[in-house]
């Protein structure tokens, strides 16, 4: 992977965030500051990230914590989205909110409690990632948050001994995967798809993920673009058009739900759970964003021992194609870091946060990427991440963030995110999408 690789923006400021890896100086400003914190100071962090994810997040501030005697502790909460707007109304924020949509970041900035991001924050944004990841960040002309981690969507991850047992390959076309699982379903007599939309008040999120991927490749960058802006409607034939496709495998009793039960289990089995089932072979393929990874770490493969993630490995994992052949459309996302105090405690852990020198920290521990310019790929902590960096990086990706966390919270982590759980409850399509677009009348 060059270091001097650079990517090409294909939206307008506030459509797309588009994240690349490559080695870099430090900001102007300060790198996340190797002294001046108050010694014995604690700074405290929540957000949705959660079990062995979270404890990697602590571990990555223990230099920062030698160097500057600020001591960092996250604690994640699992209904995090529904529960930090009542605790900052409340009174109740913490230090710092990691925020995984951008629409609850506006949302939070109404509150009147978000602090703006300090000079060194902003440069080191502008330096390390730009003005399309910068602009999600910025509420009425105003910056208040960087982004932190970054992922990749729409991976179809499956077994590659499976394959080759089966004889199948890796398809090309989006016609080719519902061959694909045709085939597996004919050879195995089993779903060849697992599912999970269980995240606590977050339950749906991952039925969202489909729907943009087919968007995007159905419709193209445009219509995505517009569906966003809310230009184009919930209820109109491009947005139908993507549930159909979907619902050929999500709605299909003989497609899913493989390991867990019928179609509605798949709204009981928690998301981060198809993991398990991947790794042991008992579920030919799962869709889920390049963060899987990490839930890998902790489950075992189906002789009992340690997963490998590799081409030749125990799980592997490859985009969801286009319609047509060739086509490389992915839709991405990551979190923001919003200050509730102007503590320079605090601020002197957000601009750590904003640095090459943190995302390499966290990096290095495993399972994730960071969409930092400055950060080292090479610290990857598997093939597979290093690949999605090259997709961040490919000037030839088509690219864009992830359409419900741009959406106003009402809709994209609101009415959507329930849709999805009622459309896998056998609710009507059309009825499902007019109960989604409907709020945006909230």
């Amino acid at each position: 992977m060059g270091m001097s690789q650079r990517y090409r923006l294909l939206a307008p400021v506030g459509l797309l965030a588009v994240g690349a890896i490559a080695l870099a100086g430090c900001a102007e400003g300060d790198s996340g500051g190797s002294s001046g914190g108050t010694e014995g100071a604690t700074v405290r962090i929540s957000g949705g990230i959660t079990g062995s994810e979270a404890d990697l997040l602590n571990q990555s501030f223990e230099k920062f914590t030698e160097d500057t005697g600020i001591k960092v502790e996250y604690t994640g909460d699992k209904s995090f989205e529904g529960n930090i707007v009542t605790k900052v109304t409340g009174g109740d924020a913490p230090d710092i909110a990691i925020v995984p949509q951008p629409g609850l970041l506006q949302t939070l900035v109404g509150t009147g409690e978000v602090q703006k991001a300090t000079d060194t924050v902003s440069s080191n944004v502008d330096e390390y990632w730009g003005e399309d990841w910068k602009s999600y960040g910025t509420v009425d002309g105003e910056f208040y948050a960087a982004p932190m981690l970054a992922n990749v969507k729409g991976y179809i991850w499956y077994s590659p001994s499976k394959f080759a047992e089966w004889g199948v390959e890796i398809p090309k076309t989006y016609d080719e995967l519902l061959a694909l699982t045709q085939t597996i379903q004919e050879k195995t007599g089993a779903a060849p798809w697992c599912a999970g939309f269980a995240s606590g008040d977050a339950s749906g999120w991952p039925g969202t993920d489909w729907i943009e991927d087919l968007v995007l490749r159905q419709s193209g960058p445009e219509v995505y673009d517009q569906w966003v802006a809310n230009e184009v409607k919930f209820t109109d034939p491009e947005i139908k058009q993507a549930f159909d496709a979907v619902g050929e495998i999500l709605l299909n009793p003989a497609y899913v739900n493989a390991g867990f039960g019928d179609v509605k289990s798949i709204n009981s089995v928690a998301f981060a759970d198809v993991a398990a089932k991947v790794a042991d072979g008992s579920c030919p393929m799962t869709h889920q964003a390049s963060f899987l990874s990490s839930n890998f770490l902790t489950v075992t493969n189906a002789e009992g021992g340690e997963v490998t993630v590799a081409p030749d490995g125990d799980v592997y994992a490859f985009l969801t194609p286009g319609i047509t052949e060739g086509e490389q459309s992915v839709e991405g996302g990551g979190e923001f870091v919003a200050t509730f105090s102007d503590d320079p405690n605090v601020q002197k852990v957000a601009e750590f946060m904003s640095t090459p020198e943190f995302a390499d920290a966290r990096v290095e521990l495993g399972g994730v990427i960071s969409a930092n310019k400055g950060a080292d790929p090479s610290l990857a902590s598997s093939e597979f991440l290093k690949e999605a960096m090259e997709v961040l990086q490919n000037p030839d990706t088509t690219l864009r963030f992830d359409a419900s966390d741009l959406m106003p919270a009402t809709v994209g982590a609101g009415s959507f995110w329930k849709g999805m759980v009622s459309w896998i409850d056998g609710t009507p399509t059309d009825e499902v999408l007019q109960n989604i677009q409907a709020g945006y009348d909230n």
